[in-house]
């Protein structure tokens, strides 16, 4: 069981305490704790943020786009820099709440039609090449030039917001929210199950084609940018947008 905090008159002997605890031990409870102290901090960013904004956008939702900002500032501070926390907190939040902005559901229904065709599209392609299907391809599926589906998959992007109760294939009966490790402890079943995702997810990152491939690898292993990216090939932001929502895609077609 972990220790309570020494009784202490400073408030802040209590917060550095919580800090040491974190960083030196992995103390979950200390963790927990220091989210309750400084989230005060997403109320505040979320409102300087909503002043900005339609007020059709509900504050509720930019305060919990910003928590994950929070939680990540706090697993990625170090006190030893000497630096304050709150400083840092701040623009972490901020960012976490403009790109949960971005992934808002503000996409037309005619879009949303487009990408179901698309979805379509790539699953009979993908079922009958066994493999990922290249834009050529997939146009002369959809009866559309190869600019007219680019377009499409950089709309898509914009598509990922998702419930997480949504099945993750039209023949499966998991949702995104089974893949959602349990906090509470994981269990041999539960485990193996992991393990098995992970085992069938790399399978199918290697079997995408090279440029797709090495997207996904420099945006989430990497944590290269979409520009940054864009540099590494040599080709535009808007096209590292259309070959990434093509992969995740593909990726998602063959986890389902």
């Amino acid at each position: 069981m972990t220790s309570a905090i020494p009784e202490h008159d400073d408030p802040s002997y209590a917060v550095t305490t919580l800090w040491q605890r974190l960083k030196d031990d992995s103390d979950g409870h200390a963790r927990e704790a220091l989210i309750l102290q400084y989230s005060p901090l997403v109320k505040f960013v979320a409102g300087r943020v909503a002043a900005g904004l339609p007020r059709n956008v509900d504050q509720a939702d930019l305060v919990s786009y910003g928590v994950f900002g929070l939680i990540d500032a706090i697993d990625k501070f170090e006190p030893e820099r000497g630096f304050k926390f709150e400083t840092y907190a701040i623009n972490r939040i901020k960012g976490s709440i403009l790109d949960g902005l971005r992934s808002l559901d503000w996409v037309p229904r005619s879009v949303r039609s487009r990408a179901r065709e698309v979805e379509r599209s790539m699953s009979e392609l993908e079922h009958r090449l066994h493999r990922t299907p290249s834009d050529e391809e997939l146009a002369r599926h959809m009866d559309q030039d190869v600019e007219s589906v680019r377009g499409t998959l950089a709309e898509m992007s914009n598509l990922g917001l998702v419930a997480l109760d949504e099945l993750i294939g039209p023949d499966s009966a998991s949702s995104l929210g089974d893949f959602i490790p349990d906090r509470a402890g994981v269990g041999p079943e539960a485990a193996f199950h992991a393990e098995e995702t992970r085992h069938i997810l790399g399978d199918a990152i290697n079997r995408l084609p090279d440029r797709e491939r090495l997207v996904i690898t420099l945006y989430y292993f990497e944590g290269l940018t979409l520009a940054e990216i864009g540099e590494v090939l040599g080709v535009t932001e808007s096209r590292v947008c259309q070959i990434h929502a093509k992969s995740v895609l593909s990726l998602r077609n063959r986890m389902s």
